[in-house]
């Protein structure tokens, strides 16, 4: 077996593999090995109602179910899995999420910790103490530009069976928040392209086990790279996930960096990130 490892990423919300290439390139460019996972429901196999094409219709776009009815996060996990053990038959594994793929690389440390030798959360979820719904009533979440942006939410998710979000909407208003959001260190043009990336459904369930548990996530060495300038997942929550993941397992802290970015700049433009991932390779490689 190489003692090469591979860096499995995986995506957040409304995201695909896709999102990754740059990443994906910068590490092929500094000699590493990766796979970018499409979580179900995700990348060739997404959902776009026709409703969601040029020209819309808001109403038909608003009630059309969608076949990710009934999927969980868990799904995501098993899928997850099953990558990896046929990934670290070639060698070491190093793990990256972001964002809300935060919360399936937890899950997948708690079910099988054996299959990862690092964790890697970029900005990403990182549940500890709470849960997510929790700790979004927390103030640390409070100031997320998130909040802003409810209006890209079209449908009632529960009949839906999905959380559906129009990322082709016209509205200006609403568009400038989600850059606020999303991209506010971005030109407009790179926002225009980074909203085409994005698919209108995600599943609507955030899972049964995305707290890190001691004993298994626990025991994993894992890495922290703050967004410095997330206006989505705010620094002071970024920090709190640190700060509590921790006091849970002190002999095993987070090693933590940070890349001054908005929550997805860092990967259109990947370099930075790129280098602190391939110092994160085991010695010798």
């Amino acid at each position: 077996m190489s003692t090469t490892p591979t860096f499995v990423l995986v995506h957040g919300s409304n995201a695909n593999s896709f999102g990754w290439a740059p990443l994906q390139r910068e590490l092929a460019l500094l000699g590493h090995r990766s796979l970018a996972v499409d979580l179900p429901g995700h990348g060739a196999g997404a959902h776009f109602p026709a409703a969601y094409q040029a020209p819309q219709d808001p109403a038909e776009l608003a009630t059309t179910p969608s076949p990710l009815a009934g999927l969980t996060l868990e799904a995501g996990v098993e899928h997850v899995i099953d990558t990896l053990r046929r990934v670290r038959e070639h060698g070491p594994v190093v793990l990256v999420g972001h964002s809300r793929g935060g919360l399936v690389i937890t899950q997948v440390a708690n079910t099988a910790p054996e299959l990862v030798d690092r964790l890697v959360y970029i900005s990403a979820w990182c549940c500890v103490d709470l849960t997510v719904g929790e700790y979004m009533q927390t103030p640390e979440y409070a100031t997320s530009a998130l909040a802003h942006t409810a209006g890209v939410l079209v449908g009632n998710p529960a009949e839906l069976g999905a959380l559906r979000m129009n990322w082709r909407t016209a509205d200006p208003e609403l568009l400038a928040a989600l850059k606020t959001a999303m991209l506010a260190d971005g030109t407009d043009t790179e926002f225009r392209t980074y909203l085409n990336l994005l698919e209108p459904d995600e599943i609507l369930s955030a899972g049964e086990d995305h707290q890190g548990r001691a004993d298994t996530w626990g025991r994993i060495p894992r890495s922290y790279i703050r967004l410095t300038g997330d206006t989505s997942i705010p620094l002071a929550l970024q920090d709190r996930f640190i700060k509590e993941a921790d006091a849970l397992t002190p002999d095993n802290p987070f090693d933590v960096h940070s890349v001054d970015s908005s929550h997805v700049r860092f990967q259109l433009h990947p370099a930075e990130t790129a280098a602190i991932l391939a110092g994160l390779a085991p010695a010798g490689n």
